[in-house]
C-alpha cells in the first residue's frame, strides 16, 4: 500500500471517530442543526452502523435530514441522567409527562407539518385527560410544559418558525412551530409494545437476551457510557473479559471513539483525553463545580481512601471509605467560609442546597454513593487534587469574633 492510500485510510478512519463522538454526545443530529457532524455521518454512514453494532450494541438510523443512535438500556447500576433544562435544572417528574404528552399530540393523525403553540397545548390537555392525567393551569406547569417543548427543539424535532415558545410561559404569547415529522418515530429507542409497565421497558435484560458476545457489548457500554466504572458493578463474565482481553477493549475503545482505557483494582474507566465528550464536565466552572471539587479535595484529606478501604452500601461490600453526613456539612460550610466571595449568591445563603448539588454532581461521575449515613468516597477520589489553600474550621465563637480574610479559590 503507497504512503497516500495509507494517509487516506487514516484520514477516513479519523473521520468516522469524530462521527462516532458527535453521535454518543448528540444521539440526534438533524442537517439544520448539526450541518457538519451530520455529513460525515452520512458519507461513513455503513461503516458507523456495523461500528455501533458490533462494538455497542446500537442501532443507528440515518436519513437524509438526520440521524439517530438508538441506544440500548445499560444495567441497572450505571448513575442516572436526567434530561436537563437549558439552565441545567433536572426534569421534574411532571416534565416528563409533559414530554411524553407532546410527542403523543405531534404524532395525533390530524397534526400538519405545523402547529401553533396553543393548538398543541389544546392537543396536549385533551390527551391528558384521556390518559387520566391530571394537569393544572398555574405558572408551574406552564413552565414544564415549556421546558419540554424546548427539549424539543433542541433535539431538532420542532423548529420556531414564527415567535418563540418562551413567550408562552409567562405571557402565552402566540408562536407557530415546524414539526420535523420522519424524526418523531425514532425518539423512542423501542417499540412500546410488549411491555407492560415502564419498569420492563427499562430492563436492559428483558429487552436484550444474552448472547455470545453479549458480555463483551455490555463492558464496553459500560466504559462508554459511564465516567467511572465499579469492579464490583461488573458481573463475572464482564470481569474475565477485561481480564483476559484488556488490550482488545482499550483498542477497540481507541480506534472506535478515541477513549483511553484505565484500569485499577477498584474500577476501570475510559476517559477522552480531549476532554470533547462527556455530558458531565468536572471539573468544571461554576459554583456546584468548585463546590464539588473542593469537597473531594477535603474529604481525601481527612479519610484518605485508599485500595483496601471498603464500606458497605444498602448490605454490598464496596471499595471507600465511609464519610458520615455531619463532616459533609462540616466541610461544606468551612468551603463557603473560605471561598463563598466566589460562589453564587443563593448557595451562600443555602449551604444544604449546594451540599445537595455538589454529592449529586459527585454521584453522577461515580466518585461518591450516598445513602442515609452518609457518603461512600471512592478511592478513585484520590485523581482530583486541587490543593487549594484550606484554613482550619474555626468554631461558630470565633467566627463571632470577626471574618478572617477570604482566600481565592485555589489560592
Amino acid at each position: 500500500m503507497s504512503q497516500g492510500s495509507t494517509g487516506t485510510e487514516e484520514h477516513k478512519a479519523h473521520e468516522r471517530r469524530l462521527a462516532a463522538r458527535a453521535l454518543l454526545m448528540q444521539p440526534v443530529l438533524t442537517a439544520a442543526r448539526h450541518p457538519e457532524q451530520l455529513a460525515l455521518v452520512r458519507k461513513h454512514s455503513p461503516q458507523l452502523k456495523r461500528m455501533f453494532t458490533t462494538v455497542l450494541g446500537y442501532q443507528l438510523v440515518v436519513e437524509s435530514t438526520f440521524a439517530r443512535l438508538l441506544k440500548a438500556p445499560l444495567s441497572a447500576d450505571t448513575v442516572p441522567r436526567p434530561a436537563l433544562t437549558r439552565n441545567d435544572k433536572r426534569f421534574t417528574a411532571r416534565t416528563y409527562s409533559y414530554l411524553a404528552l407532546v410527542c403523543a399530540s405531534l404524532l395525533a393523525p390530524h397534526t400538519s407539518d405545523q402547529v401553533l403553540m396553543s393548538a398543541l397545548v389544546e392537543q396536549v390537555r385533551a390527551d391528558a385527560v384521556t390518559a387520566g392525567i391530571a394537569l393544572n393551569d398555574d405558572l408551574g406547569a406552564s413552565r414544564d410544559l415549556v421546558r419540554a417543548v424546548d427539549m424539543l427543539i433542541d433535539w431538532g424535532v420542532l423548529t420556531e418558525t414564527d415567535g418563540s415558545v418562551a413567550g408562552w410561559e409567562t405571557r402565552q404569547e402566540e408562536a407557530l412551530l415546524d414539526i420535523h415529522r420522519p424524526l418523531l418515530p425514532h425518539l423512542l429507542s423501542r417499540a412500546l409494545s410488549g411491555f407492560d409497565s415502564p419498569v420492563a421497558l427499562l430492563d436492559g435484560a428483558q429487552a436484550d437476551p444474552l448472547e455470545p458476545e453479549q458480555p463483551r457489548r455490555s463492558l464496553r457500554r459500560k466504559l462508554v457510557e459511564n465516567p467511572l466504572v465499579r469492579r464490583e458493578d461488573l458481573t463475572e463474565a464482564e470481569r474475565d473479559v477485561l481480564s483476559r482481553e484488556r488490550r482488545e477493549v482499550a483498542r477497540m475503545l481507541d480506534e472506535s471513539f478515541g477513549l483511553v482505557l484505565e484500569a485499577r483494582s477498584e474500577g476501570v474507566l475510559a476517559y477522552d483525553p480531549e476532554e470533547a465528550i462527556s455530558d458531565v464536565a468536572f471539573p468544571g466552572s461554576g459554583t456546584v463545580a468548585h463546590a464539588a471539587l473542593l469537597l473531594v479535595n477535603a474529604l481525601n484529606d481527612d479519610s484518605r481512601p485508599a485500595a483496601g478501604h471498603t464500606a458497605t452500601i444498602a448490605g454490598r461490600t464496596v471499595p471507600g471509605v465511609r464519610v458520615p453526613w455531619s463532616a459533609v456539612e462540616a466541610n461544606i460550610d468551612l468551603i463557603i467560609e473560605q471561598y463563598g466571595s466566589a460562589f453564587a449568591k443563593g448557595y451562600v445563603e443555602k449551604p444544604s442546597s449546594l451540599m445537595q448539588e455538589a454529592v449529586l454532581l459527585l454521584e453522577s461521575v461515580s466518585i461518591v454513593v450516598a445513602d442515609e449515613d452518609g457518603l461512600v468516597l471512592h478511592p478513585a477520589a484520590a485523581r482530583y487534587r486541587p490543593e487549594p489553600h484550606r484554613a482550619p474550621a474555626r468554631t461558630r465563637a470565633m467566627r463571632r469574633i470577626g471574618d478572617q480574610q477570604t482566600p481565592t479559590l485555589f489560592g
